[in-house]
């Protein structure tokens, strides 16, 4: 029972992809997309021995991570886009609040204005079935 051949190209292609997808904020196999060596061996598929066997290459990550301050930069995108939209949704769900008060005060003006044309409609009818008297004039 022997372990197939390691291929070292192999290991290293993997580290690369794995941190240029961790980089870019697009990984396919970290579950937090976070910028640490944990990440970048999880994000890789191998071996944390096999990983750190390549330690310039770990080097080079935490220097991309240092230069990006931490945090990716789709990352940082998606969280400034996150906040343009909590912000967008506070300000459209206070302009439904006042629609919703508009409408609600011209939903009450409709019904006290139906009811004056009702009696004012009534008080018409009523004021055509009275006999008018003729009036006479004094000569």
């Amino acid at each position: 029972m022997s372990r197939r051949p390691r291929g070292r190209q192999t290991e290293q292609a993997a580290i690369r992809a794995a941190a240029d997808r961790l980089l870019a904020g697009n990984p396919l196999h970290s579950t937090t997309g976070k910028l640490t060596t944990t990440e970048l061996i999880t994000e890789s598929g191998l071996r944390r021995d096999v990983v750190y066997e390549h330690r310039d290459l770990v080097d080079e990550f935490k220097a991309h991570v240092k230069a990006q301050n931490s945090t990716p930069v789709a990352m940082r995108q998606l969280a400034d886009d996150y906040t343009a939209a909590k912000e967008e949704l506070a300000t459209l769900k206070e302009d439904l609040s006042n629609e919703r008060a508009a409408t609600a005060l011209l939903r009450r003006v409709v019904a006290e204005l139906s009811l004056e044309l009702e009696q004012a409609r009534d008080e018409l009818t009523h004021a055509h079935q009275i006999a008018r008297l003729p009036t006479h004039q004094h000569e």
